[in-house]
């Protein structure tokens, strides 16, 4: 299967990740005004501080559900936004959930406490004990805050992946708990059957959207590819390349650029997922992913046999030539991050320079392959070497090496350190911000 060459869009056309986000802004728009309405509709009690509660604990549960969305992993979404991008939004939205959900406890509390002439915290044992709900409510927001702790940054970094996937799991019994408490306790909920089929319209979108991205998809994909490893190749002494056949693999709507989740159904890997990036374009007959030994399961892919049935979750990542600009373009690779540039040069058409920052020569993995492609498509490969400081891609000399930088798109992957570096030096260079694409590999439950 030849490769399909991407266009650019039109200088005139909307680009892909603002029609996403701008959908994804209305609908929410739409939805908190909806949920306005009913509140209206259901009337308001004496108490203030109770009214207040209420609006707060609908809104809040209108959050938890845009979460569900956020991570649900829906291709639609995940192409033209990037799952870095939605997981950084869903982190953020998950502090807005923890300050409404609290909101709504203290003045919920306070509110039927002031009307009783008792203390809040009798208040709150008073109605966990006589009112339906309650106790599932407190039980929820207690399971939502060791999550949060766990999702701190300073908690995270000691976590292992799949310690802090399990944690996180515990969402969902949260958002069930929390649901049954709204059916309980919700006068919105109760107080018209429009409203009551809005709420359950809405969680039913939110958790069938979980269902169908994070479980039904990858089981129909594994099931129609049966993904297996057909050759494992070294690339150099830390570095291995895993090439994966299957079936109807032209059917799978992979992109260069992309990456999966892989499993390798090993006796003793294959609990653990990792993401990695295609390195080659997706030909329809095999994909190839190449990785650093980084840890402890990218150095087992070395002794991953050929035969090893894999299962991969993908394709992912908005990092492919469905954002071009322009027609011509700059990929800017940092050590292996030079995988997916690799698989973007075969996919872009337009005349293409690439600069591969190593630290020394021994570094730049596939870097013979990229020279070779190259050529064969009329493109430009810059070898950078040296160490971090001083910074060989400073804006001077990026500029002197791609003098009309800022009239091509750029795509840049490689360490966070490096990228940061660069998007600095593009931002004094003058490129505009929708010419610059790149992704970082991040993780939401």
């Amino acid at each position: 299967m030849t490769t399909v060459q991407s266009r650019p869009a039109p200088p005139t056309a909307i680009r892909p990740r603002v029609v996403a986000r701008t959908g994804l802004y209305a609908v929410l728009a739409v939805n908190a005004a909806v949920v306005a309405y009913f509140f209206a509709q259901a009337g308001f009690a004496s108490n203030a501080l109770i009214v207040i509660g209420r609006l707060f604990g609908l809104y809040g549960a209108l959050v938890m559900a845009f979460q569900l969305v956020l991570v649900a992993r829906l291709p639609w979404l995940d192409r033209r936004i990037g799952m870095d991008r939605l997981t950084s939004w869903h982190r953020w939205t998950g502090f807005a959930l923890l300050w409404t959900l609290l909101a709504h406890a203290a003045f919920i509390t306070f509110g039927y406490a002031d009307g009783a002439g008792v203390g809040p915290v009798t208040e709150i044992v008073d109605l966990a004990e006589t009112t339906e709900g309650v106790l599932r409510a407190i039980v929820a927001f207690g399971i939502l805050l060791v999550v949060a702790a766990v999702s701190a940054r300073a908690a995270r970094r000691r976590l292992a992946y799949e310690t802090w996937h399990f944690v996180h799991l515990y969402t969902y019994v949260a958002v069930v708990l929390a649901f049954t408490h709204q059916i309980a306790t919700g006068t919105t909920f109760t107080a018209s059957s429009a409203a009551r089929t809005y709420w359950y319209g809405v969680w039913v979108v939110a958790l069938g959207a979980v269902v169908l991205g994070r479980v039904v998809l990858p089981l129909w994909r594994n099931a129609r590819h049966r993904f297996r490893v057909s050759a494992v190749v070294p690339e150099s002494d830390d570095v291995v390349s895993i090439h994966i056949t299957g079936r109807d693999l032209d059917k799978l709507p992979a992109r260069a650029g992309q990456f999966f989740l892989w499993r390798f159904l090993t006796p003793d890997r294959w609990w653990q997922a990792n993401p990695y990036s295609l390195s080659a374009a997706p030909d329809g007959r095999s994909l190839r992913l190449t990785a650093k030994a980084a840890g402890e399961g990218s150095a087992a892919l070395r002794h991953v046999k050929a035969g090893t049935r894999v299962f991969a979750e993908g394709p992912y990542g908005a990092f492919t030539a469905l954002h071009r600009t322009r027609s011509e373009s700059l990929l800017i690779a940092g050590g292996v991050g030079v995988t997916p540039i690799r698989a973007l040069l075969e996919d872009l058409d337009g005349h293409a320079v690439v600069i591969h920052r190593v630290t020394a020569e021994r570094d730049a993995v596939l870097h013979d392959e990229l020279r070779e492609l190259a050529i064969a498509k009329g493109a430009e490969v810059h070898l950078v070497t040296g160490p971090p400081v001083p910074d060989r891609l400073a804006p001077r000399e990026l500029a002197r090496l791609v003098p009309d930088i800022a009239e091509r798109d750029v795509f840049l992957c490689g360490p966070p350190p490096m990228m940061k570096a660069v998007l600095r030096t593009l931002a004094d260079l003058g490129v505009p911000k929708q010419q610059i694409h790149f992704e970082r590999f991040s993780l939401a439950g």
